[in-house]
């Protein structure tokens, strides 16, 4: 048997303390384990250059890169409402260049940035069958469609060779035939086997990819799953996606596809992306934004998609890549107790305290427990009952303050890492609310809800022996959690007067600031983090209940990371750092009640057990 030292170079290092190098496997003899680190992978959107002008329904390099991209033409705000303009992406920033020769949206473009095509589309009413061939630096008129539409499927992979099908035309009319071009015209060949308009489409002129989108019916749209392959002469069936919509952006050829944002009957606004390997349909990482009508340039491993409503019309640009580093949630050890609507407290995912809390069906309890990174321990309960409650600190020195017991509370407990000792209640009396801080001495409380205030604005500091009323926040709101300490906070989401929000503010010590909003609005979730610089906020509710995203905040923008294990809201969340929090009860649809506890480890960076003697 080959021998690790074999294969190494050196035998298993024997430690005492976990090392932190990536790939290393170790024998911990003050645990009596066998142990590696490793690096997660996963996929991403990030955040891209702006386009100049925001817009809709444009062409697009179907087959260009994250690097080297055009977009052309489009509906956007104000008049005129379609777009000639064309614009082209280095992966960092975008350049105008010439223009289309004949303006117009619900156009479709195939092939790269410097042999493309733009095809079809309406001109503010009629439908039109123009087609236009880019060469690198402008745009020339070439033999148009046989059939004038919009809103079809395209393929190709330069100015000389690509397909057109289905779209509509006129309106309701929706078609299923399928045009190919040879670089000078246009030819009827092999129709789709269902009619369809508003889905997606890439690939190469003989090896392409319809997907989605909508038929008959139109009054409501109905949208699909079905995917159908082209194999240069005939259409055939293959596997379905997993969320049916319409749409949606696309890019990739047929072996290495992403489908991204659309919509259906029930999500106006999507956010969904799926990867194409040429057989199966795979659900990977949410775009930050939910949007619809974008247009995208590269594959299912790098690439970007750009404009499209959300539902106002964006400039915004996500750029996506496969098989990177990526944050990572990991399942850890069960609450003894389920509940939602509790709070804690903690300096990393391996050291929480989780207190409080309402237990099914109804009851409101004071159960507190401490995680060490492999179990819950109880410990003392706190001296009031309560649910709906805010705490901050860490595991050895906490606070926990408001809630509801039934009533509204103002009441404050302190944590010394053994009992819980009742002190200074808050001016105050609130339910809802939010909370942070680094120690039991040192806590700020906002938000909430006091009966005659349905969402409040207050903020309350305390020093170790008072509560001192500041400055309020900006947007009232029911709020959960908090990131940060007294003097350097954030808070992302909540729920506000017109429901879930995604107003995000930070605090300086002194008042709060609004800063950029959330990707996705949220309420009833949890959020963690050691400033107003670095946060995390996941789980909770809105649009979809519950929720299993995670949105972090790097200090100028949220981005968003890989899903959770368990989708949940009213839940908890603790650590000071967006790269080392802990996720842990709550309750998911229909009524359930969670012990899960998750590991957010921010960096991908995880240790794990291999065997233990």
């Amino acid at each position: 048997m080959t021998k690790y030292k074999e294969i190494i170079g050196t035998d298993i290092e024997v430690v005492t303390s976990d090392p932190t190098v990536t790939g290393q496997v170790w024998y911990n003899e003050s645990e009596g384990e066998l142990k590696t680190r490793n690096q997660f992978v996963g996929t991403a959107w990030s955040t891209g250059g702006s386009l100049n002008t925001a817009r809709n329904s444009m062409a697009s390099s179907i087959l260009g890169t994250q690097t080297s991209g055009i977009v052309a033409g489009g509906d956007g705000p104000g008049t005129p409402e379609l777009f000639a303009g064309t614009e082209n992406y280095n992966g960092s920033s975008w350049t105008e260049v010439n223009d289309l020769n004949t303006a117009r949206r619900q156009l479709q473009g195939a092939g790269t940035a410097t042999s493309a095509l733009a095809m079809a589309g309406n001109l503010n009413g009629p439908f039109t069958n123009v087609v236009e061939s880019w060469n690198g630096s402008s745009w020339t008129e070439v033999a148009d469609l046989s059939v004038a539409r919009q809103q079809g499927m395209t393929a190709g992979e330069s100015n000389t060779a690509a397909l057109y099908t289905g779209g509509e035309n006129p309106t309701p009319t929706v078609l299923k035939t399928n045009e190919l071009w040879n670089g000078s015209a246009w030819t009827e060949s092999g129709d789709m086997n269902i009619i369809r308009r508003n889905g997606g489409g890439s690939g190469t002129k003989t090896d392409a990819l319809v997907f989605a989108g909508d038929s008959p019916p139109l009054n409501p749209p109905t949208t699909n799953v079905r995917t159908e392959a082209w194999n240069g002469t005939a259409w055939f069936e293959v596997n379905d996606m997993n969320d049916e919509s319409r749409a949606m952006g696309t890019m990739g050829p047929q072996t290495s596809l992403l489908a991204f944002g659309g919509e259906n009957p029930s999500i106006a606004f999507m956010s969904k992306t799926e990867s194409w390997n040429g057989n199966i349909w795979t659900s990977v990482s949410d775009m930050s934004t939910s949007s619809q009508q974008r247009r995208g340039s590269g594959s299912a491993s790098s690439g970007f998609a750009a404009g499209g409503s959300t539902p106002s019309f964006t400039a915004a640009t996500e750029e996506w890549n496969a098989d990177i580093a990526v944050g990572a949630w990991v399942t850890g050890a069960n609450l003894n107790t389920a509940r939602r609507d509790l709070a804690g407290a903690g300096s990393s995912n391996t050291s929480v305290l989780a207190f409080g809390g309402g237990t099914p069906p109804s009851t409101m309890t004071g159960v507190t427990e401490n995680y060490n990174g492999t179990a819950w321990v109880e410990l003392n309960d706190m001296n009031t009952a309560r649910d709906n409650l805010a705490g901050g600190g860490i595991a050895t020195s906490a606070m926990v303050f408001g809630g509801m017991e039934p009533d509204r509370s103002a009441k404050a407990e302190t944590w010394n890492g053994y009992v819980w000792a009742e002190t200074g209640d808050l001016n105050s009396a609130r339910r809802q609310l939010g909370g942070t801080g680094s120690s039991n001495t040192s806590v700020i409380a906002f938000g909430g809800e006091d009966g005659s205030t349905a969402h409040m604005t207050n903020t309350e500091t305390w020093n170790g022996s008072s509560w001192t009323e500041v400055n309020d926040l900006n947007t009232g709101r029911h709020v959960d959690g908090g990131a940060g300490t007294t003097t350097s906070a954030l808070i992302g989401g909540g729920e506000g007067s017109s429901g879930d929000t995604i107003h995000t503010e930070s605090w300086n010590g002194s008042s709060w600031t609004e800063v950029g909003d959330l990707n996705v609005a949220t309420g009833a979730a949890a959020s963690t983090g050691s400033s107003n610089t670095a946060a995390v906020v996941f789980g909770g509710q809105g649009p979809s209940v519950p929720s299993d995203r995670i949105q972090v905040w790097n200090g100028s923008n949220w981005v968003m990371g890989s899903s959770m294990n368990t989708a949940r809201h009213d839940l908890a969340g603790a650590g000071n750092s967006s790269t080392s929090s802990l996720a842990f009860g709550g309750r998911g649809s229909p009524p359930t009640w969670f012990t899960a506890t998750e590991e957010w480890y921010g960096d991908g960076h995880v240790t794990e057990k291999i065997s233990s003697s």
